[in-house]
């Protein structure tokens, strides 16, 4: 999906908080965190969004500090919609009223960095068509690496040996996939009886 247009895109270097209220096909609604329900940002946001063909209508309140987005769900998903509010720097997470974001302890630029990734590892398997993803690719440039490594050096110790690279790409892709999906059938029948 393309990048929205450079006047939104420049809104703030930091994130904008937002929680996720509720969601049907053709409408999203989410509210911002308290900080950043000011008037001026609001309707930045809303006008970016309204100069995408695939968004029919969007409503802001600002005193709620929600939003609604309705698109044409033939042309669009929810996944499209979060890469677009994302591209305007709109990150979602659990928000409560007496705090303006939960991060369970992590700084902003923690949050930012991390919110970053997943939308690039999302961009990833939607050109793909889920096929690969970073958890996939990031190990295999490490092997890709390692045996360069291993052809153009040979077994020399004094650089970058072969051997690092190739525990890289092993530890990586141990440490990126889970042993078992916690969300499949097979643990569902364990975990109940």
């Amino acid at each position: 999906m393309s990048r929205v247009m450079p006047q939104a895109a420049e809104t703030e270097s930091l994130p904008i908080h937002a929680q996720v209220v509720s969601q049907t096909p053709g409408r999203l609604r989410f509210r911002f965190a308290r900080p950043h329900r000011q008037p001026e940002k609001l309707e930045q946001i809303a006008s970016a969004l309204r100069r995408r063909l695939e968004i029919s209508r969007v409503r802001t309140n600002v005193e709620s500090g929600s939003m609604t987005v309705h698109y044409a769900q033939e042309h669009s998903g929810h996944d499209d919609i979060y890469v677009i509010l994302q591209d305007l720097n709109v990150t979602f997470a659990a928000i409560t009223e007496g705090q303006s974001v939960t991060t369970n302890g992590k700084s902003s630029t923690a949050t930012a960095v991390t919110s970053a990734v997943t939308d690039w590892n999302r961009r990833v398997i939607r050109a793909t068509n889920s096929l690969v993803d970073l958890r996939f690719l990031i190990p295999l440039g490490f092997s890709v690496l390692a045996v360069r490594q291993l052809l153009t050096k040979g077994l020399q110790l004094e650089f970058i040996p072969w051997y690092v690279l190739g525990w890289y790409a092993f530890d990586s892709f141990l440490k990126l996939h889970y042993t078992s999906d916690p969300h499949s059938e097979n643990n569902k029948r364990l975990r109940e009886g």
